[in-house]
């Protein structure tokens, strides 16, 4: 997650500098704030994995196991 963060700071400084140097209506500054805005979505989107509990991580390491099997109805 540090990583986006990161990322995210770099996006927010790059589109500053492109707003300053290109004007604020210009297309380069409202597409520098899209890739903001993309990478900010991707973080939140992050945030919503469910982090998977003991058994299903069980599971993905044995799934042989008797816990693991799915059966149809």
């Amino acid at each position: 997650m540090s990583d986006i963060k990161q990322k995210i700071e770099e996006e927010l400084h790059e589109a500053r500098e492109v707003c300053d140097i290109k004007g604020g209506t210009s297309p380069e500054c409202a597409a520098a704030w899209d890739a903001v805005e993309e990478l900010q979505a991707e973080a939140s989107h992050q945030k919503q994995v469910k982090p998977k509990n003991s058994l299903e991580k069980y599971c993905d390491d044995n799934p042989e196991a008797a816990e693991c099997r799915l059966y149809d109805d």
